[in-house]
């Protein structure tokens, strides 16, 4: 790693304050890289004065104060990597935002969950390094610049850059490494991106149609079998774009499933069953139908449950 390079860290939410928070606490202790937060309102005012609190079990000292905060990304000059971790319905602004501050060599890795957001980056991006990603993290705001983490340790499974291969990004790697993330990084993130969406994609849609839980959708006969159609979909369509998940991946992802509290909501049933007026329905729904109309795969069931959860809930 040379020189002392820039990293800016957008949404200050539960997966980016979580990562956010151990990259400023080692920059902090050796002073290697400078380190900026994008946020807004409340959350920025808090950052400004009294720096990101994580309360872990992973950290005694659990603040940490970045070189520089920013209420807006036109703040930031000449980011060397950017961290994308803002809700999938601010994707588009943000780019649209970046693009006017990054440079040519600049290093985008959005920390979002979702099968297209790698290509909406690109749409708006077209020249600069993506490493598409996905994030296994319990963490979330428990206040305005407070972020909460329980249970393992935060996980990163990104890759290389699928227009870019053969770009050298050592020092992202070594950054990873120093700062002690929990990171798998991979040739092809692919395959690990879309094992996560059909999770997150088939049994949210289900789980908020019927305002039901993760343990529901496994037992109740007609919930399990509008989930295993969903999958369905998705497979076909991550096949035609030739990523290869396993055959078996609807038993894998149900298996998964049974793992947790039967209780247990998804965010996007909590969302819109708590009346907020925006949430992921475009990134659990809206990406299958997209790519299943573009690839010319009918997507019934998932054009079904999405049309059902609009015309209920959201005006």
């Amino acid at each position: 790693m040379t020189g002392k390079k820039h990293i800016v860290i957008i949404g200050l939410g539960g997966v980016g304050g979580y990562f956010g928070f151990r990259i400023s606490r080692f920059s902090e202790k050796n002073n290697l890289h400078k380190i900026s937060f994008v946020a807004r309102g409340e959350t920025f005012d808090t950052l400004k004065n009294n720096g990101l609190t994580l309360i872990s079990s992973e950290h005694q000292n659990n603040i940490t104060k970045p070189d520089f905060v920013a209420s807006k990304i036109k703040e930031i000059i000449e980011p060397d990597l950017v961290l994308i971790c803002v809700k999938e319905y601010d994707l588009e602004n943000v780019c649209n935002q970046l693009s006017e501050v990054i440079t040519n060599s600049t290093i985008l890795l959005p920390m979002m969950n979702g099968a297209d957001i790698y290509d909406r980056i690109r749409k708006i991006i077209p020249n600069n390094i993506i490493l598409p990603s996905c994030i296994y993290v319990a963490s979330h705001i428990k206040q305005k610049g407070v972020i909460e983490h329980k249970g393992k340790t935060g996980k990163l499974i990104f890759g290389k850059d699928p227009q870019n291969t053969s770009k050298n990004i050592d020092w992202v790697l070594n950054l990873m490494q120093n700062c002690n993330i929990d990171f798998d990084y991979k040739n092809d993130a692919l395959i690990d991106i879309w094992t996560k969406f059909i999770f997150i994609s088939s049994i949210g849609l289900v789980t908020t149609k019927y305002n039901s839980s993760i343990g529901k959708v496994c037992v109740d006969k007609l919930q399990k079998e509008e989930v295993t159609h969903i999958m369905r979909e998705i497979k076909e369509i991550a096949n035609s774009k030739g990523i290869k998940l396993p055959k078996n991946i609807i038993e894998i992802t149900f298996d998964k499933a049974s793992t947790f509290p039967p209780k247990t909501p998804t965010s996007l049933q909590l969302d819109i069953h708590s009346g907020k007026s925006k949430n992921e329905l475009e990134l659990f729904a809206g990406a299958v139908i997209k790519y299943g109309r573009e690839l010319n795969i009918k997507t019934p069931f998932t054009e079904n449950i999405y049309n059902e959860i609009k015309a209920k809930h959201i005006v």
